[in-house]
């Protein structure tokens, strides 16, 4: 099993000595993210500088809140600073994102980000003179684009999903698609996969077109059970997002959804923590001792070629993610022992 990462690490100059740390570590890939505090193709940049041989990606970057020309000349420009080792991951994000954090709009996201991903292949494919796209949402007329064949005409573009018809955008279109830190196992195993399947093949594609990488929560210290309160807490506070809570109708358990919401005014994560039973942990988290994280990360084999280690920082002190970090480092060599 190859392993991705996360980075977490908060400032970008932890990022990048996370990310180095990762490379030499035998992490196959690791990932920046977008959000309000954070620009992840910035990061990626850097990060795609510093290193050798590990993929770099954005594990997601945002698909509306640049113009797609833009978009696609910043992921062009980290293909060739990596040497053709970008990963594209996109993600809609939620409309209260869009509209009030970022102040752009967003419509229909499955419509708009499949016509995207198209509108990008196209322009990471180009190479000649002039370029052109005629959309629903985007009309782009540049006779005098020129840009020299890259490292890669194919670069690879994630798409993030949640329910059901952005998992089936992802099959349809994507070369991968990102699952979201709270999506089950069960969930992934009875919903994600069969959508993914019956999209690609109503596609005309090859049946493994579009696997699953999934953000998967980690937390790892010597005592178990202070590794599973630092999972629920993060499990928690996600689940404190109503448009999540259609994961738990899978399960049965939408009201601890529910009861998670109650406490965000509060932002109390020790209260969201102790809503989250221990079974769903174990369907949604790798929390544990460090010997039996190799185990844990077993489980999900059957669902993901590669894992998007996620390390648990939500209401986790300091010194707690630290230990974290570096138990999460060891995993490579484990997994491959």
């Amino acid at each position: 099993m190859k392993l991705g990462l996360i980075l977490t690490g908060g400032s970008p100059a932890k990022e990048l000595d996370l990310a180095k740390r990762a490379d030499d570590a035998g992490f196959s890939s690791v990932y920046s993210c977008d959000f309000f505090s954070s620009n992840a193709l910035t990061r990626v940049a850097a990060i795609a500088a510093v290193t050798k041989n590990i993929k770099v990606g954005t594990g997601i970057a945002n698909s509306f809140t640049r113009s797609p020309m833009v978009l696609a000349s910043g992921v062009q420009d980290i293909d060739a600073i990596s040497g053709g080792r970008m990963i594209l991951g996109l993600g809609t994000g939620l409309e209260r994102m869009n509209v009030e954090w970022y102040g752009v709009e967003y419509g229909k996201p499955v419509t708009r980000v499949k016509e995207l991903i198209s509108l990008l292949r196209k322009v990471f494919a180009n190479d000649g003179i002039g370029f052109g796209f005629e959309g629903e949402n985007w009309q782009i007329k540049i006779p005098a684009y020129m840009r020299g064949k890259g490292a890669r005409p194919d670069i690879p573009i994630w798409l993030a999903a949640v329910n059901r018809g952005m998992i089936k955008a992802a099959g349809t279109v994507a070369d991968g698609m990102v699952g979201h830190p709270v999506h089950t196992r069960k969930w992934h195993r009875e919903v994600t996969l069969p959508i993914l399947a019956e999209a690609t093949d109503a596609s005309g594609r090859a049946a493994d077109a579009c696997p699953v990488y999934p953000h998967l929560i980690t937390a790892i210290n010597d005592n178990r059970d202070d590794a599973i309160m630092d999972a629920k807490r993060q499990i928690g506070f996600s689940f404190s997002v109503e448009h999540y809570h259609s994961i738990l109708d899978i399960h049965g358990q939408r009201d601890v959804g529910v009861k998670c919401r109650s406490h965000l005014a509060t932002y109390d994560f020790e209260a969201m923590a102790h809503c989250i039973p221990d079974e769903l942990v174990d369907e949604i988290a790798v929390a544990c001792t460090p010997d039996e994280a190799p185990d844990r990360l077993k489980q999900w084999a059957d669902v993901t070629p590669e894992p998007m280690i996620f390390p648990a920082s939500i209401g986790v002190a300091p010194d707690r993610q630290a230990q974290n970090m570096e138990a999460i480092l060891s995993l490579p060599r484990k997994v491959a022992a």
